[in-house]
């Protein structure tokens, strides 16, 4: 199969959308020419230089990596740390590099349902719903053209509530105007008032399907200038966002509920805060760095918090409502790039999809 690099994007945004990604990340492609052909992908957790090295070695041009080499910027590239050596050696070999971190991190499938599902987690739902992303479109056409209109918005991906979709209000109503020397109405003459029944149209949306969604909606439009309004929303988006929370099938005490996540995670070791004698079953996840989320889990009724990167004062938030442990930030995030992996195997055939051997985990255990 020949592809250009560029053309393995759309599916790496099928599996993270990049407008998933929070503010402060650096996603998407960080390094290289998207114009070159692909001749394979190496997917790993972090583009080190021995990464880079891997892929030059399995002839691999495009590597896939989970947290973002690139996160700050740049002003000078003279090899003296390790994110400047493996810029260089991936510019000096042509290897382009692809970060998708907190866009697969908000994803519904992404780091932390994978997290809950390694630890057999149930009845899970997003911990911190996604904040300022769902905006929502109001149009106004005429009976004949509604169903037309919203069929389209709807296939742009408007109007998915949760788990429903093809989700819109419609009401009726009397809309008036008079179009000048130079319009050419659909209904009535130019220089005419008219009035004329019309559907008021209203539907949701995640905001980076804006431009796809007014695309389908002047496109199937009839009248010659398009009423709409465009609003954000303060709703949360049940779908998307940082943590998981679940249930266990069966309550365990809290030494057995680490013992099977040190077991699971397969941690070098579990550092958290004083046993509280109770059972756990309620827990909640954030892979990798999540101390924020700690009232969160609290808030939630969480029995216990795993996440990764805690300071010490921090573990005195627990504040004896649940049991809060730091599985380590590689180990929380441990079977994300075996997902990577699946994922494209299954979307792009016949094409070199390659594992990273590299153990990238910088924190080593005695």
């Amino acid at each position: 199969m020949k592809m250009k690099i560029k053309d393995i994007f759309p599916i790496l945004e099928e599996m993270a959308p990049l407008a998933y990604a929070e503010d402060f990340d650096n996603v998407g492609l960080l390094v290289g020419n998207q114009e070159n052909e692909a001749t394979g992908i190496l997917v790993c957790h972090d583009a080190l230089e021995s990464v880079i090295d891997e892929a030059v070695n399995k002839k691999c041009n495009l590597v896939v990596c989970f947290h973002p080499i690139l996160f700050s910027g740049l002003k000078k590239i003279t090899g003296k740390n390790y994110v400047e050596r493996a810029i260089i050696k991936a510019i000096k070999n042509d290897i382009a590099i692809y970060a998708v971190h907190t866009a697969l991190d908000n994803h519904p499938e992404g780091v932390n349902t994978i997290f809950c599902n390694a630890l057999g987690l149930k009845n899970t739902k997003i911990l911190i719903p996604k904040e300022n992303f769902i905006r929502k479109l109001v149009t106004y056409t005429v009976p004949e053209n509604a169903e037309e209109v919203r069929n389209a918005l709807f296939k742009a991906g408007a109007g998915s509530i949760g788990n429903y979709d093809n989700c819109s209000f419609n009401s009726n109503g009397m809309g008036t105007y008079k179009g000048n020397e130079h319009s050419n109405p659909v209904i009535g003459e130019r220089l005419e008032l008219v009035q004329a029944d019309e559907i008021k149209i209203e539907v949701t949306f995640e905001k980076h399907l804006e431009s796809k969604i007014l695309k389908a909606l002047f496109q199937t439009h009839i009248y010659e200038e398009v009423a709409y309004e465009i609003y954000d929303l303060k709703n949360q988006h049940q779908n998307i966002g940082l943590g998981m929370i679940g249930e266990l099938a069966t309550p365990m005490n809290e030494k057995e509920f680490l013992e099977m996540v040190q077991e699971k995670m397969q941690t070098g070791g579990i550092r958290h805060s004083q046993f509280l004698e109770k059972s756990i079953q309620k827990v909640a996840v954030l892979g990798g760095a999540g101390s924020f989320a700690i009232q969160n889990a609290i808030q939630a009724g969480a029995d216990a918090f795993l996440t990764a990167d805690l300071k010490y004062h921090q573990f005195y938030e627990a504040e004896n409502q649940l049991l809060l442990a730091d599985i380590g930030h590689f180990e929380s995030e441990r079977y994300t790039k075996n997902y990577i992996v699946d994922f494209l195997r299954k979307k792009i055939l016949n094409f070199a999809i390659i594992f990273s051997e590299e153990n990238t985990n910088p924190v080593k255990y005695l």
